[in-house]
């Protein structure tokens, strides 16, 4: 099996005209991802609008447009590959792509675009900040700053120097380090060093944002955390028995090792031991983080474990929470969040109505202090920290010990109305 190109997720963020959906519409049409036909008929159609140039953030809303008339549309137009990667582009008008994204695969952004206008009057704006915190937040830790519009300015150095140390400021404000970021001087509209380097802007000698994105690293394989493998599904196979389903987010699994699967129908976990794992229909010895496998367990009926269960070692049993402290972004909810609030939280594999039992405070997102204590809603836009209560056992960890397992997103009536990360917990003590 030819070994696929790596995989990242990028999203887009920054505030609203800075530019970012015609960055990503020039990044798709220039990369060849978006044929000139379509092209053509996203011009004409931005001109029958009265929206000249807005041809290429088109590109997105087109696709948007369809998956708003419930047309499903192949991920491939979002896809864009360069010889080194191959990326899932998350487009974050209403951060809505975002957490789809973030939901369909537990997947997280790898990295995100920050586009940032350089046209006076510009550069940092409320949302640049919220959006840098709310990457934070969901535990974006790469970020690449598009400093765009620089024709605007008549591709000058010195406003190019302004805003990148603008931006900067804000950046170090949330702990990212400036000079581990790049910083891209463009002008979207007109193709200048996104795929093509400008002959406009000799002075500067850094990456295009195409190079810049090449240059991302490959999240580090958290093979040294200990296992966890939350569960997708569970087939009975004649001949072979209970093989569950499901992919490895952190640490290895071999054959012959004994495992615990929590929380496990009863609620007390259940063990086992693989006899055998298989990935792409070959048999492996071993598993470890990224890879998509099935299994089969000695000493597990099908009755025994579920979807949204989690598996790991009897030595470092996955955590059982029976409360838990988040910080969450409200980031679509039709009306107010408050005390008593039971929606829906997506995390890993796992669905389990969850009970906010309390909001200590209400957090600034441009500069993560404490704006109020125990306010009496939230609304969005809002950060704060929560308490939170499942209405039945919920398999996750905090951040900062298993951050793959920390991450969640919150859906209600159909829709996702926060997302966040795991800070602290109360831990269930299985029998």
């Amino acid at each position: 099996m030819a070994k696929e190109k790596p995989h990242l997720n990028v999203v887009f963020i920054g505030h609203v005209d800075h530019g970012k959906s015609t960055t990503v519409g020039r990044l798709l049409y220039d990369s060849g991802h978006v044929d000139e036909q379509t092209m053509r008929k996203l011009k004409d159609r931005a001109k029958e609008l009265g929206k000249s140039g807005f041809e290429f953030a088109f590109v997105m809303d087109n696709l948007k447009e369809e998956q708003e008339r419930g047309v499903t549309i192949d991920l491939a137009h979002k896809k864009f590959e360069t010889d080194k990667y191959y990326f899932t582009i998350i487009d974050a008008p209403g951060h809505r792509d975002f957490i789809k994204n973030m939901i369909t695969g537990a997947s997280q952004a790898d990295a995100g675009v920050l586009v940032v206008s350089a046209n006076k009057g510009d550069g940092v704006q409320a949302q640049t900040k919220e959006h840098i915190f709310l990457s934070r937040t969901l535990g974006v830790s790469q970020l690449i700053v598009g400093i765009n519009k620089m024709d605007m300015v008549q591709y000058d150095q010195k406003r190019f120097e302004e805003v990148k140390a603008e931006v900067s400021a804000v950046l170090k404000s949330v702990r990212f380090n400036p000079d581990e970021i790049q910083f891209v001087a463009m002008a979207s509209y007109l193709g200048e060093n996104v795929m093509k380097r400008s002959e406009n802007m000799p002075w500067y000698k850094g990456p295009t944002l195409v190079e810049a994105v090449n240059n991302l690293k490959l999240p580090e394989k958290p093979t040294q955390l200990p296992l966890r493998l939350p569960i997708q599904d569970v087939y009975n196979i004649t001949g072979i028995g209970v093989v569950p389903v499901g992919r490895v987010e952190t640490g290895t699994m071999k054959i012959g090792d004994k495992v615990v699967i929590v929380p496990g129908r009863e609620g007390k976990g259940v063990h086992g031991e693989i006899k055998t794992i298989e990935m792409h229909h070959e048999q492996i010895q071993t598993a470890e983080p990224g890879d998509n496998i099935g299994f089969n367990v000695r000493g597990i009926s099908k009755q025994d474990i579920t979807r949204g269960d989690v598996l790991g070692h009897p030595d470092n049993v996955p955590t059982v929470a029976t409360e838990f402290t988040a910080q969450i972004a409200v980031l679509n909810h039709p009306t107010v969040v408050t005390i008593g609030y039971t929606p829906v939280f997506h995390i890993h594999t796992a669905q389990v109505a969850c009970q906010v039992t309390a909001i200590p405070k209400k957090i600034n997102p441009a500069t993560g202090e404490v704006l109020q204590e125990n306010p009496d809603f939230l609304k969005n836009g809002d950060i704060a920290v929560v308490t939170i209560k499942p209405t039945s056992p919920l398999v996750i960890e905090r951040q900062k010990d298993i951050p793959q397992m920390a991450r969640f997103a919150v859906r209600d009536s159909g829709s996702t109305v926060a997302a966040g990360m795991c800070i602290d917990l109360v831990k269930k003590e299985l029998k």
